[in-house]
């Protein structure tokens, strides 16, 4: 990973994901990257390869279609674009173009939660519930800029499809040092240690759950923190070792649908598995088309701000096993 930038700077994903790119189309003759004319920051894997670029305009089911017919051919396709739209009106591409085949073709996309102040429309809220329920698809969600170009390194090897989920992209707090945790995908990162409660969490939210574990240690409390960057395949022996480890106290915390992404993906784990649970607290988007609004006043407005989160730590903590 660069060890330019350090915790607690801010950093744009989508210049990460720009310059991570071009440096891999270098060390990749058959990489493609496409876009559905969401292509500012891929301005310098263009220049540098304008052969293995491609626009195809405001039309993502034709780029998901095209990325897996490159697929087909050998070439390692890249389809960068808004993931309201990705996730959503190319579904059916998505699932048969690129999935039924299991072609290695990697989706990367901003606006994953109620980021962006662009209304309902422009949310993906739905879409790890979607891409977690499609047959070969790995599927993650970023909180830390630095950790996308590693992401996407890894990807390069990957024999099948992945969506890589982001927030807006544009001014992203670095959350790790760099080199300070092994990421790599299908296996969540302890990112804060504790003993009394677990928050499981990812992407944007993850930040809000580092903040809320630091109130909590004004109080004497040690609030274990996982960045679940991975939802599929999720972490199981990690979800085993915090309930173990932490009283089987547990709170979900995620910028998607309270139902469907990860809050739902763990609740199966600790049901196939047998878990014991003391307390299982879920804190997500509800059932509602949420408007509009800054990404931290949304939260607070359908409970899953920091005091929110602060509050159901609280009871969980305060349950009785």
């Amino acid at each position: 990973m660069p060890v330019t930038f350090t915790f607690g700077e801010m950093l744009s994903a989508r210049s990460v994901i720009g310059t991570t790119l071009a440096e891999l189309g270098e060390e990749h003759e058959n990489l493609w990257v496409l876009t559905p004319d969401i292509g500012a920051t891929l301005v310098e894997f263009r220049d540098r390869f304008p052969d293995r670029f491609l626009d195809v305009g405001l039309a993502e089911q034709v780029c998901v279609g095209i990325a897996a017919g490159l697929a087909y051919d050998g070439n390692i396709p890249v389809v960068s674009g808004m993931l309201p739209f990705l996730s959503m009106r190319a579904l059916e591409q998505v699932r048969t173009d690129v999935c039924y085949p299991n072609l290695p073709v990697k989706i990367i996309g901003t606006h994953g939660g109620l980021v962006g102040n662009g209304g309902s429309t422009h949310y993906a809220v739905e879409d790890l519930a979607l891409m977690c329920a499609l047959t070969n698809m790995t599927v993650t969600s970023i909180g830390d800029p630095l950790m996308v170009g590693e992401i996407i390194r890894q990807s390069m090897t990957m024999a099948g499809p992945i969506y890589i989920r982001l927030a807006v992209g544009k001014k992203d707090k670095v959350l790790y040092e760099p080199g300070e945790h092994d990421v790599r995908i299908g296996k969540g990162i302890i990112a804060r240690p504790g003993e009394d409660v677990t928050i499981f969490t990812h992407g944007t939210t993850v930040a809000q759950a580092l903040d809320a574990a630091d109130v909590l240690a004004e109080d004497g409390r040690a609030v274990r923190v996982v960045d679940m960057f991975t939802l599929k395949p999720i972490d199981e022996e990690l979800i085993v070792r915090c309930a173990d480890e932490t009283g089987g106290r547990f709170v979900v915390l995620e910028d998607h649908l309270a139902y469907g992404g990860l809050a739902t993906r763990i609740a199966d784990v600790a049901a196939d598995r047998g878990i014991r649970l003391t307390a299982f607290e879920r804190l997500g988007i509800p059932q509602v088309y949420a408007g509009f609004g800054e990404d931290e006043q949304l939260r607070d407005k359908h409970g899953y701000g920091l005091e929110a989160t602060i509050a159901a730590v609280r009871r969980a903590i305060a349950a009785q096993g």
